[in-house]
This record gives structure tokens, C-alpha cells and sequence, in this order.
């Protein structure tokens, strides 16, 4: 009788890709949740402006690093970085000698909002960097 090795379906991984593109996302984790723990989950990617998968990615590699993930702080980060942006863009049209239309401001508010979870993330990113 021959026994052949059964890859497991939870880990899994081609070798060949793994040689012919170093880094690249080659491993599967699979977990089971209630529909109810599902719902949580979509909610905080959906909350957290990323995927169900990257937000997956980045919360247990947070965790795997032995990062604490202060939401609150996050969250202030982001409207700090927001207000920074639209209070830079105001000076700049201001020393240019122009005031912004309020069609300009409402796009430039919206802009700010839209991105300032993205660039909360990224600046305590660089900060966790050794």
C-alpha cells in the first residue's frame, strides 16, 4: 500500500510559486465563526476602509507582533491628520492669495475624511518600525 502525502487544506502553499515570487502570499489560514462573529468582522473592515481579507492580514499580524491596537488612538490620529490636511491646504490658498470656493472646501473636507484612516494607519506603521 502507498502512502501519498495529503497537503492540508487549512495551510497550504505551492512551492513553486514561493521559489519563483519571494514574498509573495502563498499560505491560506481558514478558521471557523458564527454568522453573528462574521457580521463584527465585516463591520471593523468595513469601519477600517480595507477588505475582510487585508483587514484579517493586518489584525493578526498586529497581534502575531505583539502590537496593541489602540482603536481610540487610531481614530484620534486620523482626525488630527485631517484637520492638518485641510488646515495646510486653507494656508497655502491663503498665502497664494485666494480664498477656496465652498464647492473646494466640501471636496477638500471629503478628501480629508476619505483618507485619514489609511494615513492613521500608515504613520503608527513607521512607528512600530525598529
Amino acid at each position: 500500500m502507498s502512502t501519498s502525502r495529503i497537503p492540508n487544506p487549512v495551510l497550504s502553499s505551492s512551492p513553486s510559486s514561493e521559489e519563483a515570487k519571494p514574498g509573495f502570499r502563498t499560505k491560506t489560514i481558514a478558521t471557523r465563526i458564527t454568522p453573528e462573529e462574521l457580521k463584527e468582522i465585516e463591520a471593523a473592515a468595513e469601519q477600517a476602509g480595507k477588505s475582510l481579507s487585508e483587514w484579517a492580514r493586518t489584525t493578526l499580524l498586529e497581534a502575531a507582533r505583539g502590537h496593541r491596537i489602540d482603536r481610540g488612538a487610531e481614530a484620534t490620529l486620523g482626525e488630527v491628520l485631517a484637520l492638518r490636511a485641510v488646515l495646510l491646504n486653507l494656508l497655502y490658498a491663503s498665502n497664494q492669495g485666494r480664498s477656496l470656493t465652498p464647492d473646494e472646501m466640501q471636496t477638500l473636507i471629503e478628501r480629508a475624511d476619505r483618507e485619514k484612516s489609511e494615513r492613521a494607519e500608515r504613520v503608527l506603521q513607521e512607528k512600530r518600525k525598529p
